[in-house]
């Protein structure tokens, strides 16, 4: 209940002054952009090395003519648009969500005031700030009636902080109570939000296991690829009769088609679009439960995050307070309805107001106010029928009193264990003279308020902690509060919470005080993000959650950041998830999807690996005998199709809650490699007989064919444990196979011919000999991994 009428502002800038601002660009515009742009997006999920590999190869078969082999190429497009598409819907919901939106601010100009957008105010301008506005710009308190400011955005303490003339005012910061005038001193990105902001506009990628490993796959296969590809087209060419028979007529073109055909096998392009694909259906999964994914990688991240950080204020708690208890220290007549009128007063500050909830029941009287609050004093005073009150902090209440009956002691042991307390005190005789409180006071009621702990805030850390996931509050508030709540929630576990103002400020000293340590009070900005770097230097996977300015520089170098919905900006731009409804218990669903995804990409990776295991081992040997290569693109398609693609698609998006375990390439290449070679020799084998007979359709198709007996045995390996749709998918794709030699335009097309008795008999053997090689590769990978598995 301020007065703020009784604040008689100067006259401001001049209509002159404002222009001549705006021409120097001391205007309060600000980059609001979020993420990366869209040409940026899509020059980011364009230009990759995978696209890059393909990309040649599909120019390369499309400039002969042979177009039914430049079916690869769908793989590039959609694994472009997917990433593309995903990401910049992410920015676009981004922008939607801002800290400094486009709300307006009253400025004094010419003498008077003017309602203008935030991007509108200049330097020098003089601002009239009421309860509930935000601060535009950086500024100087030039007169104030008990002006009081939330902080939280940009330092993270929850505490209003109290502003008197000559104070500073930030960027990004609300009144919460009480009026003031305000003077302008750094607008735009001199403002103290936007050089915080500015820190972390630098776009990163996301640490991701899975894109990595395949990363590593291809940077070797870019190593390897062009001396075979030249390697096998020189080949093709000798087959082919040699340079001058080539050229001569179109020997040169199956060549160069042959030679593609090789490169693409070796290409595990399935798998960069299958875990495109599985990021976005987790993505989409997580935006109808109100997250949204800004970096598709960001789902499987979580999963094996093993530290998570949490700042207190929106995270475990939701930034307000609520009632914990009144305390009636003695039976006043009115005490009550008056606290109860106060409380549920239209201008009331949220403290007062959150007084309400535990005087519902309670009937109200008219009162007058007689000295309104002040910051400076800490009480305000009300008159009623049933005297004259005061409201305000105990300490400074009861400190003239002489008596000791314990009621300031009580205070001070609710204070230090993180409760807000307010005293409701009576004069017990004659009236309030002007601002001085009279020596008598009658203390009647205290109400006891602390801030709102989430309802989901206990159960949702009680998960994380059985999932071996340690936990870490960070925050900037007074470390007995911290504490308080971090041990209402379980997290305390009997320390006391460190003070983070005696921790060291170097990295290396920090490493063991971060390790002990699970509650942290009085930290900035600075301090966690090194924190998070400590972390990080001692081998943990890091996640930090946060809402406010102050915490965009951990979220940005953390291995997982994870905004509010109702953070600021700058913190939700960098963060690669952000929790739309601000729901903290959204996050063991986020482990959830991360662990599927994980663990079912572990689980079909294998199949496109062992495909690139085998087109090596083919590209390498034909080229050494001068052998035609085994196949045509369209051939190593079907194959894919059905043994690889498709089922992968389906076994990829199973429901899986296997937790994360460390080394997914590793495990991958222990079975892809030896099955591969298998593969790969059984398709020799079978190709070389019939090619010394010159039966060259049929050695095509008796290659074909047993590569996929191969590799649908493979493929049942990993459908394991088999389940009703599970043996469906393997029958289906073999049935798939028969159906492509056996309709004759299905045959025509994949340039196939039925089966004579001598290549059935042979693709049977050498298929089920691969078969059973492959079973025992898996059996012993099995063993090994039970041994090192604690």
């Amino acid at each position: 209940m301020q007065q703020a009428t009784s604040i008689v502002p100067p006259p401001g800038l001049t209509s002159a002054d404002v222009a001549a601002r705006v021409d120097a660009g001391k205007v309060n515009v600000t980059d609001d952009t979020s993420s990366r742009s869209l040409w940026e997006i899509v020059r980011g999920n364009l230009f990759t090395l995978f696209n890059a590999i393909l990309g040649v190869a599909l120019v390369v078969v499309l400039s002969v003519g042979a177009w039914k082999d430049a079916v690869f190429g769908f793989v590039l497009l959609f694994n472009t648009l997917i990433g593309a598409v995903t990401e910049y819907r992410a920015k676009r919901t981004l922008d939607r969500l801002a800290i400094l939106n486009q709300a307006e601010v009253a400025v004094i100009r010419d003498g008077a005031e003017h309602r203008v957008p935030m991007r509108e105010v200049v330097l020098d301008d003089v601002l009239r700030l009421r309860l509930g506005d935000q601060v535009p710009a950086d500024g100087e308190v030039l007169s104030s009636v008990g002006l009081e400011v939330d902080e939280s955005m940009l330092t993270g303490e929850s505490e209003p902080v109290d502003k008197t003339p000559g104070d500073p005012v930030l960027s990004g910061s609300a009144v919460v109570a009480g009026s003031a005038v305000v003077r302008a001193t750094k607008v735009g990105p001199d403002a103290y939000a936007q050089k915080l902001t500015a820190q972390v506009k630098q776009f990163s990628l996301v640490g991701s296991e899975l894109r990595s490993g395949i990363n590593k796959v291809l940077v070797v296969i870019s190593w390897v690829i062009v001396p075979i590809a030249f390697l096998l087209f020189w080949s093709q060419i000798r087959n082919a009769g040699g340079w001058q028979t080539a050229f001569a007529g179109d020997g040169w073109r199956e060549a160069v088609v042959q030679a593609v055909a090789g490169i693409v096998g070796m290409v595990p392009e399935g798998l960069v679009l299958l875990t495109s694909i599985n990021f976005a259906l987790a993505a989409i999964i997580l935006a109808r439960r109100k997250v949204l994914v800004q970096e598709l990688p960001a789902v499987e991240v979580l999963a094996r995050v093993d530290v998570l950080c949490l700042d207190k204020t929106g995270t475990i708690t939701d930034g307000s307070v609520e009632l914990d208890e009144l305390v009636e220290i003695e039976e006043v007549a009115g005490s009550r309805e008056l606290l109860a009128a106060l409380a549920r007063e239209p201008g009331a500050s949220p403290t007062t107001a959150a007084i309400a909830g535990g005087l519902a029941e309670t009937p109200v009287v008219a009162q007058e106010e007689v000295v309104p609050f002040s910051s400076a004093r800490k009480w305000s005073g009300h008159r009623a029928e049933s005297g004259t009150w005061v409201l305000g902090a105990p300490e400074v209440l009861l400190a003239s009193r002489g008596a000791d009956d314990g009621v300031l002691a009580r205070v001070n042991a609710l204070a230090t264990t993180g409760a807000r307390v307010m005293l409701l005190a009576r004069v017990r005789a004659g009236d309030l003279a002007g601002e001085s409180l009279p020596d008598d006071l009658q203390p009647a009621l205290l109400a006891v308020l602390r801030e709102r702990v989430r309802p989901d805030a206990a159960q949702t850390l009680e998960y994380f902690a059985a999932q071996g996931v340690e936990v870490k509050v960070l925050s900037g508030d007074n470390p007995a509060t911290v504490g308080s709540i971090a041990g209402s929630v379980g997290l305390q576990g009997g320390a006391e919470a460190v003070d983070a103002r005696t921790l060291p400020h170097d990295r290396e000293s920090l490493r063991d005080p971060i390790r002990r340590g699970r509650v942290f009070g009085r930290v900035t900005p600075e301090q966690k993000r090194a924190f998070v770097h400590a972390l990080q230097d001692e081998g943990r996977t890091v996640a930090m959650t946060g809402d406010g300015v102050n915490d965009a520089l951990a979220l940005k170098d953390a291995d997982l950041g994870i905004a509010m919905g109702n953070g600021a900006a700058a913190t939700k731009a960098v963060a690669r998830l952000v929790l739309l409804d601000g729901r903290f218990s959204t996050l063991p669903g986020v482990v959830a999807e991360g662990r599927r995804v994980i663990a079912n990409m572990e689980r079909v990776a294998a199949l496109f690996l062992t495909k690139t295991t085998y087109a090596v081992l083919l590209a390498v040997v034909v080229a050494l005998v001068a052998w035609p290569y085994p196949f045509l693109p369209r051939h190593l398609t079907l194959v894919g199709a059905l043994t690889i693609g498709t089922p992968a698609f389906f076994l990829a998006l199973a429901p899986n809650n296997q937790r994360y375990r460390e080394g997914f390439l590793d495990r991958v290449l222990q079975l892809a490699v030896p099955c591969g070679l298998i593969c790969g020799s059984g398709v020799l084998v079978v190709f070389g007989i019939l090619h010394e007979r010159g039966e060259e359709l049929q050695a095509s198709t008796g290659a074909t064919l047993t590569l996929i007996v191969m590799a649908l045995w493979l493929l049942a390996i990993l459908a394991r444990p088999w389940n009703w749709w599970r043996l469906a998918l393997v029958a289906v794709m073999a049935f798939g196979a028969v159906l492509a030699v056996g309709i004759p335009t299905a045959r025509d097309f994949f340039a196939l011919e039925w089966p004579a008795g001598p290549t059935a008999q042979l693709v049977v053997v050498v298929g089920l000999v691969g078969a059973a090689l492959i079973e025992l590769v898996y059996r012993l990978r099995e063993q090994r991994l039970a041994r090192l598995t604690p």
